[in-house]
């Protein structure tokens, strides 16, 4: 499975819009994506989770920019839960200024069409617990952020 973004600089990474995404060649018998975006850098010791969108359906192959929390522009099925913001939604990246933080997107073909005991609600790590159970591939790609 590879996954691929729009240009760098149109990723709008601080602006708090969603980039658009886009995959291909998922591994036989995916029936769902998870995606995540994860600042491993967040000065937490822990890392920032920016954005979960589960239960994408198996013949989705691209996001589009601009999903709002309400989900609007998501396609049919998806579910945005929690992030570390603590809200469902995509969470721009914001570092502390003059520091480079590492944004790593993460979309991740499952054996099930939905998740199971998933909400809008649930936490990035039940999220992450019940997609790595699931999980059939995944591709990854970071994007490394300054401000």
């Amino acid at each position: 499975m590879s996954a691929a973004s729009s240009p760098c600089p149109d990723l709008n990474l601080i602006h708090y819009t969603s980039p658009a995404l886009s995959w291909k060649n998922p591994p036989a018998g995916t029936k769902s994506f998870v995606l995540t975006v994860y600042d491993k850098d967040a000065p937490t010791g822990l890392g920032w989770m920016h954005w979960v969108v589960a239960d994408i359906p198996a013949d989705v192959r691209r996001l589009p920019a601009g999903i709002t929390a309400q989900g609007g522009r998501l396609p049919k099925g998806a579910l945005q839960t929690r992030t570390d913001f603590g809200t469902p939604g995509y969470g721009g990246a914001c570092p502390p200024e003059g520091r480079e933080h590492r944004y790593e997107f993460t979309l991740t073909a499952l054996k099930v069409a939905k998740l199971p005991n998933i909400t809008a609600e649930s936490t990035p790590a039940l999220v992450g617990f019940f997609t790595k159970a699931n999980s059939l591939g995944e591709a990854k790609f970071t994007v490394e952020h300054r401000r």
